[in-house]
């Protein structure tokens, strides 16, 4: 295996070395989540990257991630599937839209029906 040349930086993936003692990371404020009725949410049908597994995909939450989490096993439990919540989507096994457009509609949600 050969070593790689690095000419700048951004070769090293972002990483930047510091021999700064007094160094401390600034962390992101979280914001606080708006009300249910102030969200504009998407539902997305999928099924590419997922070896041809159906999956109904929830974006556009804007909040805390403890927020988007509770929010994620909600919907998890109503549809009584499996599902995971990363990069600021949930993510429901199967084809549950109409299901979740539904149940973030009684929540106070507006919720968009995405694709076909």
């Amino acid at each position: 295996m050969s070593k790689k040349k690095l000419n700048n930086l951004s070769d090293l993936g972002g990483f930047v070395f510091s021999t700064n003692t007094n160094f401390e990371l600034e962390k992101e404020e979280e914001t606080d989540t708006p009300l249910p009725k102030q969200q504009y949410l998407e539902a997305h049908f999928s099924n590419k990257g997922r070896a041809g597994k159906t999956v109904t995909v929830i974006t556009g939450f804007v909040g805390t991630e403890t927020d988007l989490k509770t929010l994620g096993k909600l919907l998890k439990t109503k549809c009584g599937v499996g599902g995971s919540v990363k990069d600021n989507e949930i993510i429901i096994q199967g084809n549950y839209r109409d299901k979740i457009i539904e149940i973030l509609t009684k929540k106070g949600y507006n919720v968009k029906r995405v694709g076909g």
